[in-house]
Order: C-alpha cells, then structure tokens, then sequence
C-alpha cells in the first residue's frame, strides 16, 4: 500500500522532470483548473493526492501527444 509520502514524492519526481523537460507546460500547471485545490486549506488524503499525481500524469501525456518535442 502506498503512503502518502511515497506518492508525495512521486509527485515531486513527475514536476521537477516537467520542469526540465517542458518548462512551457510547468509554467502552466498553476494556473490548470485539474492542479488547484477548490478549498482554501484542502486535507490532503492519500486518495486526494493520487488523483492530483494521475491528473498530472494525464496533463503531461495529452501535452506530449499534442507537442512533439523535437
């Protein structure tokens, strides 16, 4: 069973490699709709952070599919 620490870090290891590989799609993980929280002080469950990790993993695949890095 994963903990939140691991999948914390998970998420940490997928933006820094966003970071470096597409700083154009990094910048905009900010300001996406799927990566803000709707509440002011959210209670990060280990179910919560699993779907804020599979949304970015989604962001970064459509961005992938839809900008080919040359």
């Amino acid at each position: 069973m994963k903990t939140l620490q691991d999948i914390e870090n998970q998420i940490i290891t997928l933006t820094t490699s966003i970071e470096v590989n597409y700083p154009e799609l990094y910048v905009m993980l900010d300001e996406n709709p799927l990566t803000m929280p709707d509440k002011l002080h959210p209670n990060m469950t280990i179910e919560i952070m699993e779907d804020y990790l599979e949304s970015l993993k989604q962001i970064l695949k459509q961005y992938t599919k839809t900008h080919n890095k040359s």
